[in-house]
């Protein structure tokens, strides 16, 4: 080492700090005085085991080497080795229920990866949606190619719908989670080098809960007052809409009791179930219906609350023409007979079938628009006149409640409108007067089993009327 070199370690000491010079100093000190006076056992040791001299060995010859020997220390280098193994397991463990958690359940939102949302807009598809967040043709293709049925899915995304997808700190898509609804959600996981689809149920718990209403303006109000949502009203009248027209029958305080069901999934309100009974009192007259688990309705007694035939098979406004012998026509301008009623409606409005039965005519002509016929059993046949479009074709079997045209103004029609007509042996009968065939009532297997709940049901709708009562008081 050269003097400048001296002189500039020489400086760079005596800029250091009074603590640090003072600790260089003791350690330099600990390290002279350990080179100076080494441990006596060790050098009894090197003295012992080494030759004399370098000529006492010979080459190619093994000579034996003696360590120290101490028991602590096999212990404790076994209890090294053991702990090491413990740790190499749990490891393993670890890793192994990390990969099978992968492999059965969605990926956790929590762990290191970027979350975006991406809303579904009118005319977007899967590509549409990937390309706008900045993923390539490649990562489409792998996406909506995963393992899987369910990957299907993602072709049928609406208009409304949040994706999720989420991407590491690469940039790589690991994750897209697109919620079917408010139990089930489709995941799309990049696991094992590929993507793979699976569907998660979140478990639903079903609660009891009541509703009263009281008629003071129509029946759509009094729903909403009681707490009832759309399709709840709706489901109410459906169930009593063999017994009471709900255009025409009610009157102002006409009362309604339901026992209904609510559903929770994972604690949060996810939405109200099913109807399991309700009380109507129509002009004071009292019908009672209990939901058994064949999914119909009956009386306390098991009778169907459903008819052979409905009432009226679209929802409409007002009826704005009768059944009548004798009419003033607004088109034609003469005197004839009305043999039907004509229900008011919006253009586009569903119609369904009144009853069980087969399509014999489904055509259009110039008096009657877009219509449909269909022959049902005991000579009965039901006339659906107007439709702006049909949605059977003829020879076709249909059932009760379905699907069978829109409505319209087709044909000789000032309005949008259902013209409904119900012919028995060829002769028209008044559909809002004519008695209706009952359905069948509960199989006599389950009378008992239906018995027995029926009471409950009552019960329950008892017990809901004096909570109302007591409240009101």
């Amino acid at each position: 080492m050269n003097p400048n070199q001296l002189k500039t370690i020489k400086k760079l000491y005596l800029d250091l700090p009074k603590q640090h010079k003072m600790i260089i100093s003791s350690v330099s000190l600990f390290l002279l005085l350990l080179i100076l006076f080494p441990a006596e056992n060790a050098s009894a040791s090197r003295q012992h085991n080494q030759p004399n001299t370098l000529q006492q060995l010979e080459i190619g010859k093994r000579y034996p080497l003696s360590l120290p020997f101490d028991k602590s220390n096999t212990e404790d280098l076994a209890i090294n080795h053991r702990a090491l193994n413990v740790a190499k397991n749990k490891s393993n463990i670890l890793s192994n229920t990390a990969n099978s958690a992968l492999n059965t359940h969605d990926i956790d939102e929590n762990i290191d990866l970027h979350w975006q949302k991406a809303k579904v807009r009118k005319g977007d598809s899967l590509a549409k949606i990937l390309y706008r967040l900045g993923f390539n043709a490649r990562t489409t293709y792998e996406v909506s190619s995963a393992k899987g049925k369910q990957t299907a899915l993602l072709k049928k995304i609406m208009v409304g719908d949040t994706l999720r997808i989420g991407t590491n700190k690469q940039g790589k898509l690991i994750s897209l989670i697109y919620p079917l609804s408010a139990v089930k959600t489709l995941s799309v996981n990049y696991i094992n080098n590929a993507y793979q689809s699976s569907i998660s149920t979140k478990e639903v718990e079903t609660r009891t809960a009541y509703a009263q209403g009281k008629i003071t303006s129509n029946f759509w109000n009094a729903g909403v007052a009681a707490g009832m949502d759309d399709n709840q009203i709706i489901n109410l009248a459906n169930v009593f809409g063999w017994d009471i027209d709900f255009a025409l029958d009610l009157r102002k305080g006409d009362t309604f009791n339901v026992v209904y069901e609510d559903r929770y999934a994972d604690g949060e309100f996810i939405g109200h179930g099913k109807i399991l009974a309700a009380e109507f009192v129509n002009q004071n007259e009292v019908f009672q219906a209990i939901r058994f688990s064949d999914g119909n309705y009956y009386t306390p007694q098991g009778k169907s609350m459903r008819k052979a035939f409905l009432r009226a098979p679209v929802n409409f406004k007002y009826i704005s023409s009768n059944f009548k012998n004798k009419r003033f026509h607004p088109v034609q301008k003469r005197w004839k007979s009305h043999q039907g009623i004509d229900y008011a409606a919006k253009t586009g409005t569903p119609v369904v079938a009144a009853g069980n039965g087969r399509v014999t005519k489904s055509t259009y002509n110039k008096y009657n628009g877009n219509y449909v016929f269909i022959q049902h059993g005991d000579g009965i046949v039901t006339k659906y006149l107007h439709f702006s479009k049909r949605k059977v074709k003829k020879g076709q079997r249909v059932k009760q409640g379905q699907l069978i045209g829109y409505v319209g103004m087709t044909g000789l029609a000032t309005g949008p409108h259902l013209h409904y007509a119900f012919e028995v042996n060829g002769v028209y009968r008044n559909p809002r007067t004519v008695k209706l065939p009952d359905a069948k009532p509960i199989a006599k297997k389950y009378r008992q089993q239906f018995k027995l709940l029926a009471q409950q049901r009552i019960q329950e709708l008892e017990g809901s009327k004096r909570t109302l009562l007591a409240m009101q008081n």
